[in-house]
């Protein structure tokens, strides 16, 4: 086989290598959903994107409901045990047990109401509103009374705990890759 036959040969394959990669198909596979019913429930009750709720999930505890972090934060949307409380007070949720971050459909209930109160708290900035999910809203209030951050997608560097600029960063990429993925199938 000729140079030209052989590179014209890989051009080809690759070619079909990136439009197989670049199929619904594979996307859905690399981006799944689990709690489809559940998330989709809980963004309509709430009136939340369900790709933030998604981006959420996925950032948080990668769909696993068991997890539980070093700090204490519980289940899908990894929530702290006192944060709860409050929300279940605050929304007046009726829990089953004392394990109801563990159930998916109450994980999933209590984070979309808080992302709600956080929406409202923010006027809708979803980077504020991810900032403060992950450092909590005294701090993100405080970043942007002081002026260390100024609250933008385009200042997310400024953000003064790496790890929340990190979440803010990875939540904004899976909310992206979940809009371009599923946005018809979850409205």
């Amino acid at each position: 086989m000729s140079f030209g036959k052989r590179a014209a040969l890989i051009v080809l394959v690759l070619a079909s290598v990136f439009l197989l990669l670049n199929t619904p198909l594979v996307w859905k596979w690399m981006y799944p959903i689990k709690y489809e019913q559940q998330i989709v429930t809980a963004a309509l009750k709430y009136e939340v994107d369900p790709q933030l709720v998604l981006a959420v999930i996925r950032s948080e505890s990668g769909f696993a409901t068991d997890r539980v972090s070093k700090k204490g934060a519980i289940g899908l949307m990894q929530i702290m045990p006192e944060t709860a409380q409050w929300i279940v007070k605050e929304a007046g949720f009726l829990p089953k047990d004392s394990q109801y971050l563990y159930d998916p459909v109450m994980n999933i209930e209590i984070g979309t109401w808080y992302l709600d109160f956080l929406l409202s708290r923010y006027d809708g900035d979803i980077v504020k509103v991810i900032a403060a999910y992950n450092a909590g809203p005294g701090k993100v209030n405080g970043w942007l009374a002081s002026e260390q951050w100024n609250g933008t997608r385009e200042t997310i560097e400024d953000i003064p705990y790496g790890e929340t600029r990190q979440y803010v960063q990875r939540v904004l990429y899976y909310h992206d890759r979940y809009k371009n993925i599923y946005d018809f199938q979850l409205r």
